[in-house]
């Protein structure tokens, strides 16, 4: 069912111009070329006069069963993902089917929940995305996609939103008599009302209709855009003005609390916030070596070496492992969308995002307060692109976070030993945290473009180290 909705869906694509939608287009295509490898490779594996029970394959297919292989249900889970982000309905419908039948044939499949989770809270299903939420915890051991707080966020938000509609209700106990109408019908009513001038008439129809979407259990976005709209009309012909200072703060809470969780310490304890000229005080004159999360790293026995540079850079989910990795982190250069290691103290968290909003948004999100000194500034926020004004025409993959400080410490030219130990674009494979181990290497970006452009500029190489100054 799940396939044959994808096959669907993927006709649905065709000349799309919507860039979200033709790289779902694509998505789906994955999908359906590693099903049709699989059934043929299912209808291949065994000659039909071999008995049943001693077939052996070394990997599962979509066969009869059902059953489905590892690569198709990470295809499914990319289709899911891509759909989630499109964000319309017939696409969130999709990455919730995805969802259930990846979690049908893998019940603790992190992956699987935490898709089912992010999809329900697209539709504003919110006691079904908590419990999902919730299962997708007690998966995993290192919370590096900031669940937990996003957990208390919705809950906050929802009893935030609970406060108000009691609010409204206590100030207008007319209201209760449409409480229990057609909610669509009851707010047409209201707002034609208010435009005919008879506030009274519409106040009543409008909260009454407010109360209907919450009794029959409307999503909670639709509910929360219709509470907005109810405030617009409220604050632009007046109202009593402690009461609508009240709602308005309950609702502008409601919604921070949902999109980012509750946030401890607004000053972030205290940060600094560093700007490119800086930045580059802060390391010129030192030796610096900036380490890979490879298994080559993982294997080694460097620690001692890597701790007697003057400045240690590690990345996104880096794992420490002191006679390999040496211990110290002075530097922590990470992507705006993992949380992993934020907790961790360092001197400095340089925080990567190509998007301004979404980046500040994760910096209210996931920032520890007490955890670093200095965070950059948003000069230093996309460095090839922003500050190497290096267009996608140029380069036209995501630069890894790896690449990105790479490039800022070249560019800036500050240090006369600049060190990569480890640097072999995952050849060796990843050496991360547990966690962050079950994720992919992900395929935005272009590995081999960022080893020639190291190798390019190499003053000297050996197996574990590249020295660019």
């Amino acid at each position: 069912m799940c396939l044959r909705a994808c096959a669907v869906h993927s006709g649905k694509m065709v000349g799309s111009l919507d860039r979200k939608r033709a790289e779902l287009a694509e998505k789906l295509r994955l999908v359906l070329a590693a099903h049709a490898t699989g059934s043929a490779e299912s209808a291949q594996a065994a000659p039909a006069t071999t008995p049943l029970i001693r077939r052996a394959a070394k990997k599962v297919v979509a066969g009869a069963t059902g059953s489905l292989s590892g690569e198709l249900l990470d295809a499914l889970l990319a289709v899911g993902n891509k759909a989630l982000e499109c964000g319309y309905g017939d696409e969130l419908r999709l990455s919730l089917l995805i969802s259930d039948a990846v979690l049908t044939q893998r019940k603790n499949s992190r992956a699987g929940w935490r898709l089912r989770a992010r999809t329900l809270e697209a539709m504003g299903d919110e006691p079904a995305t908590i419990a999902a939420y919730e299962r997708y915890l007690e998966l995993t051991e290192e919370d590096g996609f900031g669940v937990a707080p996003r957990i208390a966020g919705l809950r906050t938000g929802g009893e935030q939103q609970d406060e108000l509609l009691r609010l409204l209700e206590r100030g207008c106990p007319q209201a209760s008599v449409y409480a229990d109408g057609p909610a669509t019908d009851i707010w047409a009513d209201g707002v034609a009302l208010h435009d005919a001038g008879d506030r009274a008439g519409a106040e009543a129809r409008l909260i009454g209709a407010l109360l209907a979407m919450r009794g029959d259990g409307s999503p909670v976005t639709d509910l929360q855009v219709s509470i907005g709209q109810y405030l617009d009309l409220r604050l632009a012909h007046g109202g009593p003005v402690e009461e609508t200072r009240q709602l308005a703060a309950l609702y502008g809470e409601m919604r921070r609390n949902r999109q980012r969780g509750p946030v401890p310490d607004p000053t972030f304890g205290d940060v600094q916030w560093l700007t490119l000229g800086e930045f580059r005080n802060q390391i010129a004159g030192k030796s610096i070596c900036l380490i890979a999360n490879s298994q080559s790293v993982g294997r080694g026995s460097l620690g001692s070496e890597i701790d007697a540079y003057d400045l240690v850079v590690r990345f996104n989910s880096y794992k420490i492992d002191a006679a390999a990795t040496g211990r110290r982190t002075d530097i922590h250069a990470t992507i705006h969308k993992h949380g992993f290691n934020w907790d961790q103290k360092v001197t400095t968290r340089l925080i990567f995002g190509g998007l301004s909003g979404d980046w500040k948004n994760s910096l209210r999100n996931r920032l520890v307060p007490g955890a670093q000194t200095y965070v950059n500034d948003e000069s230093l926020r996309w460095p090839l692109r922003n500050i190497g004004r290096v267009s996608n025409d140029e380069w036209a993959a995501i630069p890894t976070s790896g690449f990105n400080m790479l490039w800022l410490l070249d560019f800036l030219d500050a240090s006369p030993k600049l060190d990569l130990i480890g640097f072999d674009f995952y050849e060796s494979g990843a050496y991360r945290l547990k966690e962050a181990m079950r994720m992919p290497i992900t395929s935005v970006h272009e590995y081999t473009s960022e080893k020639a452009w190291v190798m390019e500029r190499a003053q000297s190489v050996t197996d574990t180290r590249i020295s660019l100054r």
